[in-house]
């Protein structure tokens, strides 16, 4: 009896937790779901760390990091029903099918969590504010949108001034230039922060082996990518072009005029963040109220949600007050768990479950990203910590 009722009750876990409550989305829902979760605090930084880079450095590493992450990604969308019949709906059930069950959970579980988290602590330190949580994940995609066009209009207004600009790197010593390099890097691999999400947003798709979620999720991939390519290289180059190696780590506060422009933007963070808040607290909701459920035996329930909910949302928000160091943060965390969920993991796990032929399209393209990821992963940290510390003697606490 036990076990006849075991799977009912999984499905009625299922229908109560966040991910898996519905399946009604359609392919245009992934797109301003992706939208949501990529183009968020990290375009900002982007002219800063073309500052650290320089042009043809810095250029290339966004194209890189925007080729590179659109096929991993491609790579997690055909994953997710890689088996028939069965939906990997959240990325540490695609670690334990590719890894094994025990070693699976662990190796993607804890870089997934960490992700999100330190998506929603940079997201604080943008607007520190403690909101209901509910996002609208569509305003928050033009938000997006819209601030990246201000940046880009106010930033090339202001290089049509001719004010001298220098166009070096940002530091005249070769241990800066190198920590730099390290810094910018994990910058812009904090922009491609939205793999973490990307299963957990197709498993809102319906699928069926007439019509896997896939096609339509690929579909919303391929125009979030396009909206990616326009904001990134728009404001990483504008940014750049307009204050040199003097831009601040968030353009907007570069940007002095029209006082009213530049207002409407930070404003338009701010709704921004109220949506790709919700976008990556969301799986971290679905994995804590699965705990206190399936281990702890809580009741499921609206209390349970609300003081769960509000208690990472409050410990997020504490954290992001305290530390505002916001370009140290993009570059640490852009390397230390960005890099791996975004460039190299998906990669790990298609060499794994797909085994494709030795020197095959995918296996060398799998194999580049790994590289790249890795070395990502390994050097930008150093440059992120380092920015940290040289912040943090012109900071104070809850600054």
């Amino acid at each position: 009896m036990a076990q006849a009722e075991r799977p009912q009750r999984e499905r009625n876990l299922d229908n109560w937790l966040p991910i898996t409550a519905t399946r009604k989305a359609k392919w245009y829902y992934s797109a301003f779901h992706n939208v949501t979760a990529m183009v968020g605090a990290g375009v900002l930084g982007l002219p800063f760390a073309m500052s650290q880079l320089g042009w043809i450095s810095g250029i290339l590493a966004i194209t890189v990091s925007w080729m590179t992450t659109l096929y991993s990604l491609w790579q997690l969308v055909e994953l997710h029903e890689v088996v028939p019949g069965k939906r990997f709906d959240r990325y540490p059930q695609l670690g334990e099918h590719a890894f094994g069950v025990k070693l699976g959970y662990w190796i993607v579980m804890p870089q997934q969590l960490t992700v999100q988290i330190a998506s929603d602590i940079v997201y604080m330190v943008t607007a520190p504010n403690f909101h209901s949580l509910r996002g609208i994940s569509l305003l928050a995609a033009i938000m997006s949108f819209s601030y990246s066009a201000i940046a880009f209009v106010a930033s090339t207004i202001k290089g049509t001034h001719h004010h001298p600009v220098r166009y070096g790197v940002r530091s005249h010593t070769t241990a800066g230039v190198i920590f730099d390099v390290f810094s910018g890097l994990g910058t812009i691999a904090f922009a491609f922060a939205g793999h973490s999400v990307v299963l957990e947003i197709q498993a809102t798709i319906p699928s069926s082996p007439e019509k896997p979620s896939r096609k339509p999720m690929w579909k919303g991939v391929i125009v979030a990518y396009i909206i990616v390519a326009l904001c990134y290289f728009s404001v990483a180059i504008s940014g750049f072009w307009a204050f040199g190696d003097s831009v601040e780590d968030d353009v907007l506060v570069s940007l002095e005029e029209p006082r009213w422009l530049i207002a409407a933007a930070n404003f338009m963070v701010f709704l921004h963040v109220i949506g790709s808040y919700q976008v990556f607290a969301m799986p971290v909701f679905d994995l804590i109220e699965s705990v206190l459920i399936q281990k702890l035996k809580f009741n499921p329930g609206r209390a349970l949600r609300l003081i769960a909910r509000s208690t990472y949302v409050a410990l997020t928000g504490f954290i992001g007050i305290c530390i505002p160091f916001f370009g140290g943060l993009l570059g640490f965390f852009g390397g230390l768990v960005f890099a791996s969920t975004s460039y190299f993991l998906p990669c790990v796990m298609w060499l794994i479950i797909k085994k494709p032929k030795s020197w095959s399209f995918h296996w060398i393209a799998s194999w580049i990203a790994i590289i790249v990821g890795v070395l990502i992963m390994i050097l930008a940290p150093i440059g992120g910590a380092r920015q940290i510390a040289l912040s943090a003697k012109q900071y104070k606490f809850f600054s």
